[in-house]
């Protein structure tokens, strides 16, 4: 198994999938651990000059182009994670004389086939595997452009061994066995074409990289980052995926100012995990793209799933500057200018792709958000229904979670007699374990009922970040009088007629009745910041002794002290209760410039 890639005493062959990093890393370590005193690759000699180039301008990307006679253009993608390069990239860094023996033909033919992951080589051989492979590679036509490359590099082998004692030929999984045989049988080579161009090196726009690299941008930057720090990158393709990860969420988390959320360990271990199975679903070891967005999409929502592609293209090392003519890429598509596009033929790419769609909606452009300013009505003003069931449904669970404290207040404890009652008191009972008496609770029904919550998300507000307050009424006998401090929802314009807020905290009223706006009202002078404002107005318009507060700490000694003055008291629920997830949806609500923009708002608002 050993030498089933030697063809002879001095040649011996590496085949590859191109486009594989774990190919890069076997690549580079069989060349590290060789003899060799001459490193062949399977392109054709015009593109030597310029992939040298780009090469040393690595880790900068860049690609070397050639227009063909039918004004497609082939190109060679200097990419620090394709094998050939990384052989390349190697042989010139230790003094190696390189070699380009692939045919130059007029017409580059480019090939498509499904490959196994090559995440495989983690625990296989690279032998095992590529015999894994054979029954899998079709024989080429006689007479094919295939064919004939195989031939002729056959042929290159042949006159390198009569003036180098080791050459190492990196070559494509799929040449391999043809290339093997037509240097055995000594089959006849065919003539080269002379290229009618030479090849241009480019660079290329970083916001396209993922067209031009075969691995996510930003787990390039990380296998070269690794490199010149001097680490093993023995598990980037796995780590990186973690690292894209926890970019996002801190691209997401930033965006959008979110304090409260679900994106913590827990989260991602169960999202890791729908990864995986959806990628043994589609036969691979390793995500694509599509899998890592789509599972994004369904723990975070459109946002985060952007959010993560973005991460995943980022590549830093293209913002340097190399004084190259810059090439936007599209699907086998480049695009020099607005007149001049060019059908793309990679060499360096055999593997098939398939491109699926995904439903998102991104951030609305800044023209977009400054013209729905301009058309705002500022006299009309209306909430969103399902986000008004939202904090009603959060509203009528504190209240009665506020309910049960107010009857566990007046629990009477008493000997075992006849009946558990309530339940065994525990507490009691220990206490009186020498005794050998069972106490038991009774709860007797709570009076009263609880008329006003005030739910305080953040708990020191910033009266620059929360300047819109406002008093809203009830549509309808089911919703609460709400009085609230937010921030300005017309800087954050989701669609037309429809912006979107965060609650710094917000007081309701339910059963619902008309009271002045809180932020008027002339008769509440005690409260100096927004929070004590609220609790005030609370305190002031509540027929309940008792006040539902609830807060992300304790209540402070200013607001029992007004609370006294108002006489009532204070019932503190901690807010973290609550999930993170439900205190973040109940935070942000959007503003609609009207009923009618109902119509179509769901269009516009998507959940967090």
């Amino acid at each position: 198994m050993e030498n089933i890639f030697s063809l002879s005493d001095r040649v011996q062959l590496l085949p590859v999938i191109h486009g594989s990093g774990q190919y890069s890393r076997e690549v580079r370590k069989r060349i590290l651990a060789s003899d060799c005193d001459r490193l062949a690759v399977c392109l054709p000699p015009e593109y030597q000059s310029t992939v040298e180039q780009g090469i040393e301008k690595l880790p900068y990307v860049t690609i070397s182009c050639l227009e063909e006679a039918n004004d497609d253009c082939s190109y060679v993608p200097v990419d620090p994670t394709q094998p050939v390069i990384m052989g390349l990239r190697i042989a010139m860094q230790e003094g190696i004389p390189r070699e380009f023996i692939d045919l130059s033909v007029a017409c580059y033919q480019p090939r498509r086939i499904h490959f196994p992951d090559a995440y495989a080589l983690r625990h296989l051989s690279l032998e095992k595997f590529s015999v894994s492979l054979l029954p899998a590679i079709q024989r080429p036509e006689p007479g094919s452009q295939h064919d004939l490359r195989a031939r002729w590099m056959a042929y290159q082998l042949h006159r390198l061994e009569l003036d180098n004692k080791k050459v190492l030929l990196i070559c494509s999984i799929l040449d391999w066995p043809w290339i093997k045989q037509a240097y055995d049988e000594r089959l006849e080579y065919p003539k080269a074409d002379a290229p009618g161009n030479s090849p241009i090196l480019y660079g290329v726009d970083p916001s396209n990289l993922f067209f031009a690299l075969s691995e996510f941008p930003y787990v390039t930057y990380l296998y070269e980052k690794r490199r010149q720090d001097l680490l093993s990158d023995r598990d980037v393709a796995i780590d990186g995926v973690k690292e894209i990860l926890l970019k996002a969420r801190d691209k997401f988390l930033s965006k959008f100012k979110i304090r409260y959320h679900n994106l913590v360990p827990q989260t991602f271990q169960i999202y890791l995990q729908y990864v995986r199975n959806l990628s043994l679903m589609e036969n691979r070891l390793t995500p694509d793209l599509y899998t890592l967005a789509q599972a994004a999409k369904q723990i975070g929502g459109d946002s985060f799933a952007i959010a993560l592609m973005e991460a995943a293209r980022e590549y830093p090392f293209q913002k340097e500057e190399h004084g190259l003519e810059t090439l936007s890429l599209g699907i086998d598509q480049a695009m020099i200018d607005e007149d001049h596009i060019l059908n793309m033929k990679n060499r360096l790419n055999e593997t098939h792709l398939v491109w699926r769609t995904m439903d998102l909606r991104p951030e609305p452009e800044a023209i977009k958000k400054e013209k729905w300013q301009y058309t705002w009505n500022p006299h009309g003003q209306c909430s969103w229904p399902p986000e008004d069931d939202k904090i009603e449904s959060l509203n009528t669970h504190i209240r009665e979670q506020a309910k049960l404290l107010l009857a566990h207040d007046l629990a009477r404890t008493e000997k075992f007699t006849s009946s558990v009652k309530d339940g065994i008191d525990i507490r009691d009972t220990l206490r009186n374990w020498h005794t050998g008496d069972i106490y038991v609770k009774e709860i007797p029904p709570s009076r009263g009922t609880v008329e006003v919550v005030v739910f305080l998300f953040d708990l020191e507000p910033n009266p620059a970040e929360y300047p819109w307050r406002q008093t809203w009424y009830a549509e309808h006998d089911k919703e609460s009088t709400l009085c609230f401090f937010a921030t300005n929802y017309q800087n954050n314009l989701t669609g037309p007629g429809i912006g979107q807020a965060i609650y710094g905290g917000c007081m309701m009223i339910f059963p619902p009745r008309p009271i002045p706006n809180i932020w008027e009202d002339p008769r509440l002078h005690i409260g100096k910041t927004l929070e004590e404002k609220l609790l005030e107005a609370a305190f002031f318009h509540s027929r309940e002794k008792h006040v539902t507060v609830v807060a992300p700490g304790a209540p402070k000694v200013q607001w029992r002290r007004m609370a006294r003055q108002y006489k009532k008291k204070i019932l503190p629920i901690p807010l973290k209760r609550l999930s993170n997830q439900t205190i973040e949806r109940v935070r942000r609500f959007h503003v609609l410039n009207g009923k009618h923009i109902r119509s179509y708002a769901t269009r516009f608002i998507q959940d967090i």
